[in-house]
């Protein structure tokens, strides 16, 4: 196989980035591995972290809608594409003009250390991986653009031959960048340490364990179940990387507006009497009728006995909740201090937390968006205001506080073709911390009709619910409607995500076939 011209300058860009990678992404799991670090050496993790934290609420909407509990994927496989069409590029300049292409290399590495240097807990030794690489890949650029113009003049070695060494050469330096990376995520020893404590982990027992009555869930094939597995349950959030943090060393810092400050660590902390509750939480970027809310029986301490300890300042009405990769969340101090189970949560139904649902700890709060509230791997609690403070998404353009609206689902049937006859149109509907008091189904333009209810072990949960129609042939929309337990029916108004959560009847148009 031969390379045109163009073909060997860009595999030589290829080449140098994959080294530039390789190299940086080697020595900052050599850096994890032998020191305490707190930032973010990584430069592919930096500055895929970096893009999240610039991410404005339209493209956020848009990517979770597109891709679900897949957007982190999403993210990196648009990473690894701009990186290829980057360092052809790079490499198709160096060829033309050898210093531009350097130049324009480096400055790119630049963007990766100031990503880096950008992270929550960085320090300037984060950046000496990234610094290296760079260094070492515009050693490659050179080197390969030396052969390219050594074939383009034409002198003792032919063209193709020096082609053939760029090609041979760019790919086995393009493999070896690629292990470089695979054994700097290897060498940072991620996760190791965190996953033997997990399986050691023991959820505490609890004064008075949740029963989940039988008549809680309806058992309609195809109906969601009233509590979700650990497996199935959503995940969205900032981290493209779970926070690996190890309970031997986890701190939980109150401070601010407080009378007294307060440090616990996991010992102390289980210590406590605990709880179990359940509670449905909810994506703030759940759509009408999306599947980004689940329900669990949480174990934990109540926040508002730590809080307690602290005695919040009058002026307070915020808790900035911070996350150990750096993400905040600004709760109502009154959520976290009235009746409310709201949680600093060790255990989801009856096992430790996974480690992507924030083990060790994280928070748990009925009522509230997560975004607002479910701050994973939590390690601080500052007690503030909104007047002084805000959590990670508000800047972004959602709305401060974030109370969960009222939600129904229809989850079968989905989708037609169905068979005309008896047919159960069934799903889930939620407004937690009020609860829900009726559902009604419309099929078509017809009258609304009451669905029959599960049974509601608490108002902080969701509640599953049936309606038996005899579907005639034809094609029919099926809408949902639900009240909440203040009496408060849910708005037909239809509303994005943002700012503040997504409204409207859910409606799913259905294929009836007459019977043969």
């Amino acid at each position: 196989m031969t390379l045109t011209p163009r073909g060997a300058a860009a595999l030589a860009g290829l080449a140098a980035g994959a080294v530039t990678l390789g190299v940086a992404e080697l020595l900052a799991g050599l850096l994890t591995r032998l020191t305490t670090v707190e930032g973010t050496p990584s430069p592919l993790l930096a500055v895929a972290d970096a893009f999240v934290d610039l991410t404005p609420p339209w493209l956020k909407d848009f990517a979770v809608a597109t891709f679900g509990t897949s957007d982190k994927t999403a993210l990196f496989v648009g990473m690894g594409l701009v990186l290829l069409a980057a360092c052809a590029g790079i490499g198709l300049l160096a060829r033309w003009m050898l210093a531009a292409g350097l130049v324009t290399f480096t400055l790119i590495g630049i963007l990766g250390v100031a990503a880096v240097l950008s992270r929550p807990g960085a320090a300037a030794t984060d950046a000496l991986p990234t610094m290296a690489g760079i260094v070492v890949g515009a050693l490659v650029l050179a080197w390969f653009n030396r052969d390219l113009t050594t074939a383009t003049a034409e002198v003792e070695m032919p063209g193709d031959l020096t082609r053939r060494s760029v090609l041979v050469g760019g790919g086995a330096l393009a493999v070896l960048g690629v292990l470089g990376i695979v054994a700097g995520r290897v060498l940072s020893g991620a996760g190791e340490a965190v996953r033997a404590a997990r399986d050691a982990f023991v959820v505490p027992r609890v004064a008075a364990p949740v029963t989940v009555p039988a008549a809680a869930d309806q058992g309609v094939p195809g109906q969601t179940t009233y509590r979700t597995p650990n497996d199935d349950f959503y995940r969205i959030d900032t981290a493209l990387t779970v926070p690996q943090v190890d309970p031997a060393t986890w701190r939980l810092r109150v401070h601010g507006l407080v009378e007294q400050e307060v440090e616990i660590d996991m010992a102390e902390l289980l210590d406590q009497p605990m709880v179990e509750a359940l509670v449905t939480l909810a994506c703030v970027s759940n759509y009408v009728g999306g599947n980004l809310a689940g329900n669990a029986v949480w174990t934990g301490w109540p926040v508002r006995e730590l809080l307690a300890r602290a005695r919040p300042l009058p002026e307070a009405d915020m808790v900035l909740s911070t996350s150990a990769d750096g993400w905040t969340a600004g709760t109502p101090l009154e959520a976290l201090t009235d009746d409310r189970n709201s949680l600093l949560a060790v255990g989801m139904n009856g096992e430790p937390l996974p480690a992507q649902h924030g083990f060790p700890v994280r928070m748990v709060v009925p009522g509230l968006y997560g975004y607002v509230s479910a701050t994973k791997w939590v390690v601080d609690l500052e007690v503030t205001s909104f007047a002084r403070d805000e959590g990670y998404w508000t800047p972004r353009g959602w709305s401060e506080r974030g109370p969960i609206k009222t939600a129904s689902r229809i989850d079968v049937p989905r989708r037609g073709p169905i068979d005309a006859g008896p047919t159960v149109i069934a799903g889930v509907a939620w407004a937690q911390h009020r609860g829900i008091s009726a559902v009604e189904v419309r099929v078509d333009d017809g009258e609304w009709q009451p669905a029959t209810l599960a049974a509601e072990p608490t108002v902080d949960s969701w509640r599953m619910w049936m309606l038996e129609w005899d579907a005639e042939p034809g094609e029919h929309t099926l809408t949902v409607r639900a009240t909440d337990g203040d009496g408060e029916v849910q708005t037909e108004r239809f509303t994005s995500p943002a700012p503040d959560g997504a409204s409207g009847w859910h409606s799913v148009d259905v294929d009836v076939r007459a019977r043969q």
